[in-house]
């Protein structure tokens, strides 16, 4: 079965980052007609497995389910001028290929425009080295937009959804 999967890469839970990503993935949820199933990988409640000697059967239904996505919303919040190490720490423990099929759709959330590149020069090879179909320009997303994040989203959702390959979709 299709799924729609928001991958989290902020360390703190109940972020900004996290209310953005699940937005986002909503709104293009709606603009494509997405009516399966859709998780949300929380990255912070995972952090200390990501790390241990022995991964444990939650990080695996994880990977498995960020692996398994037709459509992947993965968001971080800018760190140094990319993504968090904790989204890295995690994508590293997908094989090469491993996001083979899947429409990747980057999202990072940042204090600064000049950070406005990372989305595209950091986030979308990562994406895209993992096999994954990025098919439209990441969302570099200000926080001073997050006031009114429905309507960027909504913006951003009606310029990506026709980019999103009917199959990933259905």
């Amino acid at each position: 079965m299709s799924s729609l999967v928001t991958l989290v890469g902020n360390p703190r839970a109940a972020s900004r980052t996290h209310r953005a990503a699940t937005a986002a993935a909503g709104a293009i949820a709606d603009r494509i007609g997405w009516d399966g199933p859709r998780e949300v990988i929380d990255l912070s409640a995972l952090a200390a497995q990501l790390y241990a000697s022995d991964p444990t059967a939650d990080l695996d239904a994880a990977l498995k389910t960020v692996a398994d996505a037709h459509v992947l919303v993965v968001a971080s919040p800018t760190y140094k001028g990319t993504y968090t190490g904790l989204l890295k720490s995690f994508l590293d423990l997908l094989p090469s290929g491993a996001l083979a099929g899947t429409t990747a759709l980057p999202l990072l959330v940042m204090g600064a425009p000049q950070h406005a590149l990372a989305v595209e020069v950091h986030l979308r090879p990562l994406l895209v080295e993992l096999g994954a179909h990025v098919p439209t320009p990441g969302l570099a997303l200000l926080e001073s937009q997050l006031p009114e994040l429905e309507k960027v989203l909504g913006e951003w959702a009606e310029r990506t959804a026709p980019q999103i390959p009917r199959e990933a979709a259905s």
